[in-house]
């Protein structure tokens, strides 16, 4: 990993590939966000990460400028609320699209993780995004939504 080039080719392929592989748990659930919007915002979010402290890398030996880089991840967290926010519906005495934005905000913060290097704990964290969609979704359609 001594080219820097590849290193950042190889932090977008796996925010794409965790983003995607979450997606394809919402595809296969039929689900509006799936596979294209997962692996979208992973890469998003990894990608103003890096940019963020190539920036900072940049400045830093700057004298008289003042740069933080951890900023990107406040913008982060706040522009995908924005967007999970437009998917939460809510329809006579139900709410829909919760899970979207929770699983969508979650990617986001997998793709500020893998943007900052922090590799095992991306593959963690999508592993356990995984899990919940799938044994969690189960349980509650088992126990909690029969009629």
């Amino acid at each position: 990993m001594d080219n820097p080039q590849i290193q950042l080719v190889l932090q977008l392929l796996i925010a794409v590939v965790l983003g995607g592989v979450i997606g394809l748990e919402r595809e296969y659930k039929k689900k509006e966000a799936g596979l294209q919007t997962y692996a979208l915002v992973t890469l998003g979010a990894c990608l103003f990460t890096i940019i963020s402290f190539e920036v900072f890398n940049f400045f830093a030996s700057k004298s008289g400028i003042s740069f933080d880089p951890s900023r990107i991840i406040l913008a982060v967290a706040t522009g995908i609320g924005f967007i999970g926010g437009g998917v939460i519906v809510h329809r006579e005495f139900r709410t829909e699209g919760l899970t979207t934005a929770a699983g969508l905000w979650t990617a986001a913060a997998i793709g500020v993780t893998v943007g900052l290097k922090l590799y095992f704990l991306a593959f963690l964290a999508a592993l356990f995004t995984i899990f919940i969609l799938i044994v969690f979704g189960e349980l509650e359609k088992r126990n909690f939504l029969k009629k």
